[in-house]
């Protein structure tokens, strides 16, 4: 709105106000932008293509705008901004409003960091678990076991759901894998896949390609089955954190959610990882289970190297590439995104009912090797809408070493961040390409890595960052 329209002069609105908005049968509450100059008419407001969507006025049609009650939950967030205990009823509160979009992205800013570090206890935890479940939609595929897998992040290049999806449905088990997009990593899931097929399905879509094929890879934001938790990725992404108690909640309650009843756990432990040490790991761990154990999920946890990236590539495109690699059984596919695809999946077919304990490996094996696995993966990808080869990015540069010696350790966060500002995963052929690995010996001169672009400003910019931190790469006096 004009910021001399009558409106905003007699309700007192200014810059980012929440004002609601009621045209015909239809309201919203959304925050206010002015503008000063005559842009706008002092009768007119002009709304957002989401706002329109919304309240989907007819021809000069007349809204009335106002200021909107005080959200139920603002007493809740304000106990736990000043690092109160909530209960259910709170934490339900709270997300309700997060759906109905009645608190502030500044509202929301202060939950999250309300809620971050040790700030969720346990019972508050699987509290807001619950919460999320709630207020979003759940599938029920009927009797018999729904298998899901989910690692915890911060390893680039971690791209194993895929691989996995594809060996344990053609093992002939369900595995609706619903993923989400990245929040603090060059990549998520859904972003590498949506390289090669279509993720953004309804919950109607992503039935059928279950009913048809026994697994699919899609978007969890598109079906609903925790829309809050996809309202607070969307608040973690700048603020570049999640919480144990936030990432619980939002695992379990999409796990939950999309019908699963067992689920594998991966957590890889490192020193530049999400997860930094065993401790850390054991608490995460004890978290995941006891809040599991309150949604009456059967939960499988498997800790791993997070000490390095897996794969060759970081970013969308360039960790698709990887995955097909693995699935083709190219002899040049990356060693390491192939054991550890097998690991997952071989935990996950153990824990599966009536497995024999400790065949799983040899299943999951054959089947990739056979090339099943490769045959399921694109019979979902036609299924979810039509398979496509990942592309390439058109700028690429090679980051030197600028000394001989010894890989010694390698910066997980640093060289993620180099992929993001390259433009990953927002360009999806951005990223980073590595082959060199911790114990690997290097000489002066030699690539690290290569930077791949989809402009060459975005290309110099990651440029300059790996150039201020030289050290992503710790090279040390060979053994």
């Amino acid at each position: 709105m004009h910021r001399d329209c009558h409106v905003c002069r007699s309700e007192g609105f200014t810059a980012l106000t929440r004002v609601l908005a009621r045209s015909g049968d239809r309201e919203l509450v959304a925050t206010l932008n002015v503008v000063v100059d005559n842009r706008l008419d002092l009768d007119v407001a002009a709304l957002s293509e989401a706002a329109w969507a919304l309240l989907q006025p007819s021809p000069d049609a007349w809204a009335l705008f106002s200021h909107p009650e005080p959200p139920a939950s603002a007493p809740a967030l304000r106990a736990k901004v000043f690092g109160q205990r909530l209960g259910e009823t709170d934490f339900l509160a709270i997300m309700r409003d997060t759906v109905n979009n009645r608190l502030s992205d500044i509202e929301l800013t202060a939950f999250v960091t309300a809620c971050a570090g040790e700030r969720l206890d346990n019972e508050e935890t699987i509290a807001l678990t619950k919460a999320m479940l709630a207020v979003g939609e759940r599938i029920d595929w009927g009797s018999g076991a729904v298998l899901d897998k989910h690692c915890v992040g911060g390893l680039p290049g971690n791209r194993t759901t895929p691989i996995v999806v594809a060996i344990v449905a053609a093992a002939g088990h369900r595995i609706p894998k619903t993923s989400s997009r990245a929040i603090t990593s060059p990549a998520g899931t859904a972003d590498a896949m949506e390289v090669m097929a279509p993720v953004a399905l309804d919950l109607d879509a992503m039935r059928n390609v279950v009913e048809r094929e026994g697994g699919c890879i899609v978007w969890g934001g598109n079906v609903r089955l925790s829309p809050a938790d996809d309202i607070l990725i969307r608040i973690e992404r700048p603020l570049d954190f999640d919480s144990d108690g936030q990432l619980v909640a939002s695992v379990l309650s999409k796990k939950a959610a999309a019908g699963s009843t067992h689920v594998l756990i991966d957590i890889p432990v490192g020193p530049t990882a999400k997860v930094r040490s065993v401790a850390a790991a054991a608490s995460l761990e004890a978290r995941l289970r006891e809040t599991a154990q309150a949604l009456g999920l059967n939960l499988s946890v498997l800790r791993t190297d997070g000490s390095q990236p897996v794969g060759y590539g970081i970013g969308p495109a360039l960790e698709a590439r990887d995955v097909l690699s693995v699935l083709r059984n190219d002899v040049d596919a990356p060693r390491d995104l192939r054991s550890r695809a097998l690991d997952l999946a071989a935990a996950l077919l153990d824990a599966a009912p009536g497995a024999v304990p400790g065949k799983g490996r040899t299943i999951a094996r054959t089947l990739l090797d056979g090339g099943a696995a490769l045959t399921k993966f694109l019979a979902i990808c036609e299924a979810q809408g039509g398979f496509t080869e990942p592309g390439a990015a058109p700028h690429a540069r090679p980051v030197l070493a600028n000394r001989t010696g010894q890989i010694q350790a390698i910066d997980n966060r640093r060289l993620a961040k180099v992929a993001k500002l390259a433009g990953a995963p927002g360009s999806a052929t951005a990223g980073i390409y590595t082959r060199v690995r911790i114990g690997d010996s290097i000489q002066a001169g030699e690539p690290l890595f290569h930077i791949h672009a989809h402009s060459p400003g975005e290309l110099e910019y990651a440029l300059a960052y790996a150039a201020a931190h030289p050290d992503i790469f710790g090279i040390g006096a060979a053994e």
